[in-house]
């Protein structure tokens, strides 16, 4: 299996003599205190679990037969809070592939005719599913930022993590998306590539990674892009299964719990993000999102959802549930939709 800089500070050791699993404690034992929530600037809204890809580290479990699917009621509903939330600058749209939802069009429509940035966590294949050719010449005209995932430059790697055949069509999608601008060093046609690790083990440095895809991809196959984002894959779902299949469940949450990093913690997206699911639940992530850990206002609020709220302003300095799997975020030099944190 070809190097795509991987950190085999890996599966090495169980959890350290004294460490604790629970995250709230240490935070506590670092003196940073519970987690709570900022001024919100991006609203994150995941559509829906369908998806024309399977990928083995998928959080969300999303893939070709899932039924979740946000409906047009929800997404106008989405459209008015976002049109009364003049704090919220960006617009993070998610799935599965978001674009496969009914409401793609208008929920980027929309948000840009309110003056808000669009960004879409696009998987790149989805640009030749069958009836989605419009795709490329709708994001330049919308200006939207597009986060693509690329978990490596190189094809084994790829085909391994996201199906056989995914490589040779995602680059033939940068090609395309190049051609037409993207990843040229205009702000308004921005083109990020995501790297994921493929197996047990943490991101190495961005910038250090950075480099090299852009010299591997553009030696290669001429392709250019923006950033690269480093995202840890997280021990949940589809994710923690293989864990459990491979045997190493246990040793990753080590690996995280023993590479708690407090540096990230102030950078943390659930402090300025609102993630908003397919069905119009409120959550601190998209993360908790996959685990049904729904925002609240108060230790024992009801569960929130858009249509119990007018204005996101309402969830600044709220508490922000936490779990276990929030180690995933904050070790090594952190993980966020942005990348890294520190």
């Amino acid at each position: 299996m070809e190097s795509c800089g991987e950190v085999k500070t890996a599966l090495d050791a169980p959890i350290g003599a004294g460490a604790s699993i629970n995250f709230n404690r240490v935070l506590s034992e670092h003196s940073l205190g519970l987690l709570s929530r900022g001024r919100t600037a991006t609203l994150q809204v995941n559509v829906g679990k369908l998806c024309n890809q399977a990928c083995h580290h998928c959080h969300v479990d999303a893939g070709p037969k899932r039924p979740e699917r946000m409906t047009r009621e929800v997404a106008e509903r989405v459209r008015a809070i976002l049109a009364r939330s003049e704090q919220i600058t960006g617009v993070d749209l998610t799935g599965g592939a978001p674009e496969l939802n009914s409401n793609f069009r208008f929920l980027v429509e929309q948000a840009r005719a309110l003056g808000r940035r669009v960004m879409v966590r696009c998987n790149l294949t989805v640009l030749f599913v069958e009836g989605m050719e419009w795709l490329p010449q709708f994001y330049r005209r919308n200006q939207v930022e597009l986060v693509c995932s690329m978990p490596c430059y190189g094809r084994e790697n790829v085909d391994r993590q996201r199906g056989g055949g995914v490589f040779d069509k995602s680059i033939a999608a940068l090609t395309m998306l190049n051609r037409l601008g993207y990843g040229m060093g205009d702000p308004g046609l921005t083109l990020n590539l995501v790297y994921n690790p493929v197996g047990g083990f943490l991101p190495p440095a961005q910038a250090g990674l950075e480099a090299r895809y852009k010299e591997e991809l553009r030696k290669n196959f001429g392709i250019e892009f923006d950033h690269l984002l480093t995202i840890t894959n997280m021990p949940i779902n589809r994710f923690a299964a293989q864990l459990r299949h491979w045997g190493q469940e246990q040793e990753y949450m080590g690996l995280l719990v023993n590479h708690f990093n407090p540096a990230t913690v102030a950078g943390l997206m659930c402090r300025h993000l609102v993630s908003v699911g397919y069905d119009g639940k409120l959550y601190d992530c998209d993360f908790n999102q996959m685990l049904g850990m729904a925002l609240r206002v108060g230790a024992d609020g009801p569960e929130l959802t858009i249509w119990d709220i007018d204005n996101l302003r309402e969830l600044d300095g709220a508490q922000i549930a936490t779990g276990r799997h929030c180690f995933g975020c904050t070790a090594g030099t952190g993980s966020s939709c942005g990348g890294a944190l520190a």
